[in-house]
Order: structure tokens, then sequence, then C-alpha cells
């Protein structure tokens, strides 16, 4: 059975911090899974415009029924650690200094957690977006978890590693492609590359979710009968994503593909009530899925 214990740790490096990100934990959820445990960290918040949640004309009635009217969204920024005594695995590393003064904070979670970056055997991708590769190097463009092993899927590293991306992804995402390329060239032979339903690590899938990106990957961790899905941005929203699937995102690079994606995994979290993770969903990411009339519920509750 899987167990599950909300905290809000705060060390008084994460109290200092926590001047700039009211009301948030830097350890947010720490479930069981079998022998594992797995955290949700705060890497902070970014801010967008609503626009980049979907620009479906229904959008401001759908987010004030939520209490949102404001031109501007908070999305919560959600690292996964995993660590079942052999591998110290991080699920994406953050945005680091240089995309948003919201985010970044990685450190200060996993210090509240006391896992230094020399701790982490594996850093696994879901994608290449800036909030989620751009935390991978120090101020001496050095990566910061030196002793580990990175991972990404074929299909996005191939993506983001090829020069000719930045003069195709749109003028709007060209940095995007810049940075990513500079961040994976400088791990050279520190990352390995896996395909769609590989068996990465002992009781860590692999599964493919484009359209968010190229090659987005989603996870599925599992002991025994008892599993958790790592959903990255495939499902993006606390909100629309769940109540209205099918409304193209503005995130997505690829909006028909991510639609087909995000309705196909809620419908298979729906139906088998497995936890899920998600990287920009309320409360450290961590709940269920519920089918809700024509569409779905996040349910923060395990």
């Amino acid at each position: 059975m899987l167990f599950t214990r909300r905290s809000i740790l705060r060390t008084g490096l994460a109290a200092t911090a926590a001047t700039a990100l009211p009301l948030r934990g830097f350890a947010a959820n720490t479930l069981t899974l079998g022998t594992a445990t797995i955290d949700t960290l705060s890497d902070g918040h970014l801010v967008l415009p609503t626009s980049f949640v979907s620009d479906n004309p229904g959008l401001p009635e759908l987010l004030a029924r939520h209490g949102i009217t404001a031109p501007q969204i908070e999305a919560p920024c959600n690292v996964t650690l995993y660590r079942d005594g052999t591998n110290t695995v991080l699920f994406d590393v953050g945005a680091g200094p240089d995309f948003m003064p919201t985010a970044g904070k990685i450190a200060t979670a996993l210090d509240a957690l006391g896992v230094t970056p020399e701790d982490i055997t594996h850093v696994v991708f879901t994608h290449g977006h800036p909030d989620h590769l751009w935390g991978l190097l120090d101020e001496f463009d050095e990566p910061i978890f030196a002793n580990a092993t990175h991972m990404m899927g074929r299909v996005e590293y191939d993506y983001w590693a090829d020069p000719n991306t930045g003069s195709t992804i749109g003028a709007e995402r060209q940095l995007f492609a810049a940075g990513a390329l500079r961040r994976l060239q400088s791990l050279e032979d520190r990352i390995v590359t896996f395909e769609d339903a590989e068996e990465i690590l002992p009781g860590i899938g692999a599964r493919a979710s484009f359209g968010h990106t190229p090659g987005h990957m989603a996870f599925e961790l599992r002991q025994g009968s008892d599993a958790v899905m790592i959903v990255g941005d495939a499902i993006g929203n606390g909100h629309v994503a769940f109540e209205a699937p099918g409304w193209n995102s503005g995130s997505d690079q690829d909006p028909a593909t991510g639609i087909t994606t995000r309705e196909g995994l809620l419908a298979e979290l729906a139906a088998s009530g497995m936890p899920m993770i998600g990287y920009h969903l309320p409360a450290g990411g961590a709940g269920r899925v519920e089918r809700a009339g024509d569409g779905y519920r996040f349910i923060e509750e395990l």
C-alpha cells in the first residue's frame, strides 16, 4: 500500500528564502512506495501570462471560477526526488538563476532534506524547457550534480542537442533552444539517452508523452503492485488541463499532440487511481485524478 505524509520543511536557510516565496514550503510531499521514498521539492514558481495556459475564449470564465482574475498566473515548480536505498534520482533540476527570479530554489529544497548535490546518483529529465533543465550548471558552467549520470529520452535529446533547432523553433522560443544546447553540450559523456517503454533504472519506466515538447517523457515508478506516475508538463495546469483537457495549451510546442497525450494520461490515471506528480500542479504536485462531468479534477489528498 502507498502511504503519504504531507510536510512543510523549513530550516534556517529555507526560512530566509521563504520571504520571496510566501506560504510555500520547500519540501511539500513525502510518499512511500514500497521501500522507496519520493519527495516533491519546490524550485519556486513561474509568473506567466494566462494566454500561456490557453488561448481558448472560455479561459477567463474557467479561471474566474477558481478565483483567478489577474492577467498573470503563478505556476509552481515541483522537482521530484526518488530514493530507494541504492539510487538517489532527481527528476528535472529546476530553472537555475538565469530564467526567472521566482524560480531556481532547488538547492534550498535539497538542503532542507539534508541531501547534497553529491548524493544524487541520477538526474532524469522529462524535457528540455528552461524551468526543467537550466538548473543543471553552476556559476562556472560546470554540472552541479557532478557525480550523477544524466538521462534524457533520445528523441528529446536529439531535438535540443541539434544546433539547427534554434532556427526552426520560432522566435519566442529561440532562447530556450540556445540555453538547452549550451547545457547539454556541457554534459559531454555524462548523459545517457533512452527510448519509450524502457526501464531506465530498476522500478522506473519511461512513458512517451510527446506534444509539450517533441520528446517529452513521463515516468512510472513501481514497486510490486504500487505505482506513481511523474507526468512532467504533459498535464500542465491544475485547473484548465483537468477541466478542459481538449483545449490547446499555449505552452505546448505541438498543441494537437499535447491534447491527445493529456487526454490519454488523464483517462488512464482516473481509471487506475494511480497517484501522480505534476511539475506545475498545486500542493507540491502530488494527487489523484477523478472524473468530473465531461472532464476531470485534481484531488490533492492522497
